[in-house]
């Protein structure tokens, strides 16, 4: 897919067919949207609030600057030195306020300073928007499209944004809300004197004073050992330089050896000061030589973790990757994560997983695992964190999509341990959780020549794709698989990632891209002689014919693929494909036609494992017969299709169900009723990005908004 591309060529959305879920349709959009999110949360993205010391002064000079901003947005830029505690200061500032922005608090990490490359402005937006409650499908692709959208919807709302880590005026710009009832707070090493030339406020965080430097000390280890050895404290306060960081680091280290006297640290942190004073300047000095002494004190086996996860592609990791990383157990993995937290070199995060303290502290274990580990080592991790992250996806796909069988996931050999899941909702979870590194773990493979791995990989993540949307970041996705797929000269992965891309760009809008795709896929299924796959690139070929609008071309296209699967015995496909088919002729009026294939699809599916289908296939049976007149029979199948999309845990499916109760009870003049299945069609949704729910919003206002002509019950 082209990178740029004009926004009149992604924002046409036909729509045909029964609608499976709740969808919204738009062509052109020119502001004025407003997002409604029902019972949604509102974001709450900030990292745990750190504790504080001595920065009353510089908390006052913020809480002042916020006092004069009346009419405009406030953006302030926190910037001071390296490990001078920028972010501890501006996150603790924005829990203290955050009580006064309802509609959300918004959170990244730009990594201006990390190993990795910085964060792009496009993918920001992407997560802000997605978490206000843009659904992922009316989120353009385009940078400047995005921050149009972002300011559309900010505009009103009263959002603190914390924008950590930022390497330029132009990472910063777009991510800025448009609402004057709003704060960004953004840090940075560097004045950004672009932001400030444009009305930004700067405030300098300057180094603790001494008082302050021991009164950290003191807190990490009691006022006893401090004032016993108060000398050495002041000593090592300077040798830490009064830098925040420097002395966290130093004072985990002196709090895990309550034996251990300060004059050691001290005379331990002198000596490596001097071997490094030839090599760097300034603050780099205190900083490195902290975490060089704070380093050599770990254990071996914890020392090797700490250097080995630089190598994770994203910026928050697990246990259990952490263990494959390492090839060690996962109840090792926990404890050399508990050791390397406790000295203040991971920060545990609140949904169970870690990240590096600060961006510096994982470039340093960066350039250790470079200095100290031979490339065959590095190389081997990574290839035991690939292997657990295919795996896993592997595994999670069988939970979310039990009858695709048979699927290659060999690239690599199997993790010593693997990770499963309970049920479809904890994989799905999972896979949401972990998308941002399973995307990156694509990427990281064919960086470490692994393209088999590559393409595997972004295969595994259809079921991700499929209930979630993430379509902008799918494509991507799969065609880096379908390049990778290509560098292995294996025309059957290149076929399938080229099926993949297809319906992604269908989906998109991009019709025409699709169809290349498709048949791109179809000369290679018919050089190896898969006819099963031949007949499914054909009805992908259906289904951007129902994208546009020509009924005629899918009824024909559809028709033929169902007689074709049929001949070929794949009974399943050939369901899928009568459910395709009976949509359009729904979309046609053609209700008692519809019904024919629905039935005969029911019939094909009780022979196959694939609940959630059948569960679909009541869906548009109820559309088909509330069509027709059968209320009785259309809530007899809406509601048995509920009750099966709520056992097999998909979102998605109660949200159709509930729509289609909706849809009935509107039809039957039970307002009432009908207000509480959309409602629960919204709360089932969540805020999950594949489903559009702003249709089913508007029906609920349109509920209230015309009079009562019928009853209300």
């Amino acid at each position: 897919m082209t990178a740029n591309r004009n926004l009149s060529e992604i924002v046409r959305n036909d729509m045909t067919g029964v609608v499976h879920g709740p969808l919204v349709q738009a062509r052109d959009v020119f502001g004025g949207i407003h997002f409604h999110a029902a019972s949604l949360p509102a974001p709450s993205q900030l990292p745990p609030r750190p504790r504080l010391v001595d920065r009353e002064a510089t908390i006052a000079q913020l809480d002042a600057l916020r006092e004069e901003a009346t009419d405009v947005p406030l953006t302030v830029l926190t910037t001071g030195p390296v490990g001078v505690g920028k972010t501890a200061l501006s996150l603790a500032w924005a829990h203290m306020i955050s009580p006064q922005f309802p509609d959300g608090q918004l959170y990244a990490d730009l990594r201006g300073h990390s190993s990795t490359s910085p964060a792009s402005p496009r993918e920001v937006l992407g997560d802000f928007l997605h978490s206000l409650g843009v659904p992922t499908d009316l989120i353009p692709g385009e940078l400047a499209q995005r921050a149009a959208l972002y300011r559309t919807v900010t505009r009103d709302q009263r959002v603190l944004v914390l924008l950590d880590d930022a390497m330029t005026a132009a990472q910063v710009r777009p991510l800025l809300p448009a609402s004057s009832a709003s704060i960004t707070v953004v840090t940075s090493r560097y004045r950004l004197a672009g932001l400030l030339m444009q009305g930004v406020r700067g405030v300098y965080v300057d180094r603790f004073d001494a008082e302050a430097s021991l009164a950290l000390l003191r807190d990490a280890l009691g006022s006893d050992r401090l004032e016993q050895q108060y000398e050495a404290a002041c000593e090592l306060v300077e040798l830490c330089m009064r830098l925040p960081l420097a002395l966290s680091v130093a004072a985990a280290r002196l709090a895990a050896r309550p034996s251990w006297p300060l004059r050691e640290m001290v005379a331990a942190l002198a000596e490596e000061q001097q071997a490094l004073a030839a090599l760097t300047i300034g603050d780099d000095v205190a900083m490195r030589s902290a975490l060089d002494l704070s380093y050599r004190a770990l254990h071996s086996g914890t020392a090797r973790l700490y250097r080995l996860l630089s190598l994770v592609p994203g910026d928050r990791f697990g246990g259990d990757a952490a263990a494959a990383l390492a090839g060690v157990s996962r109840m090792e993995a926990r404890r050399l994560l508990g050791e390397l937290t406790d000295a203040n070199l991971l920060t545990d995060t609140a949904d169970g997983r870690y990240r590096f303290h600060h961006a510096l502290v994982r470039l340093h274990a960066s350039q250790l695992v470079q200095a100290e580990d031979q490339r065959e080592a590095r190389d081997l991790a990574v290839g035991r964190l690939l292997s657990w992250y295919l795996a896993t996806a592997a595994c999670a796909e069988r939970r979310l999509r039990p009858h695709r069988t048979g699927l290659p996931r060999d690239a690599e050999p199997a993790p010593a341990e693997v990770t499963d899941f309970g049920g479809p909702e904890d994989a799905l979870r999972w896979l949401e959780s972990e998308h941002a590194n399973l995307s990156a773990a694509v990427t990281l493979a064919r960086e470490h020549g692994r393209e088999a791995t590559a393409w595997q990989l972004a295969d595994a993540m259809w079921a991700l794709f499929l209930f979630m949307g993430h379509h902008m970041e799918r494509v991507e996705v799969e065609e880096s698989g379908l390049a990778a797929a290509r560098a292995c000269g294996d025309l059957h992965a290149e076929g399938k990632m080229l099926d993949r891309l297809g319906l992604s760009l269908n989906a998109l809008g991009c019709h025409d891209e699709a169809v290349a795709r498709f048949e791109e896929a179809l000369e290679i299924w018919r050089r190896l002689g898969e006819r099963e796959r031949e007949v499914g690139s054909l009805r992908r070929l259906g289904l951007v014919a129902v994208g546009r609008g020509d009924h005629g071309e899918a009824i024909a296209r559809l028709t033929n693929a169902s007689a074709s699967y049929q001949a070929l015995g794949a009974d399943r496909k050939t369901a899928l494909t009568l459910i395709d088919l009976a949509g359009v002729l729904l979309a046609q009026g053609r209700g008692l036609d519809a019904l024919v294939h629905l039935d005969r699809a029911r019939h094909l599916l009780l022979r196959v494992d694939d609940d959630y289908n059948r569960a679909r296939v009541g869906i548009f049976l109820g559309h088909a017969y509330a069509g027709l007149g059968d209320h009785d029979k259309a809530d007899q199948e809406l509601r048995a299709a509920l009750g099966a999309m709520a056992e097999l845990g998909s979102s998605m499916g109660r949200a159709a169900a509930f729509e289609g109760l909706g849809n009935l009870a509107e039809r039957r003049g039970r307002r009432g009723a009908a207000r509480r299945m959309y409602e629960a069609a919204l709360e089932a949704i969540g805020q999950d990005g594949s489903i559009g729910y702003l249709r089913i919003k508007e029906r609920l206002e349109s509920i209230d908004r015309y009079p009562r002509l019928c009853g209300d019950t």
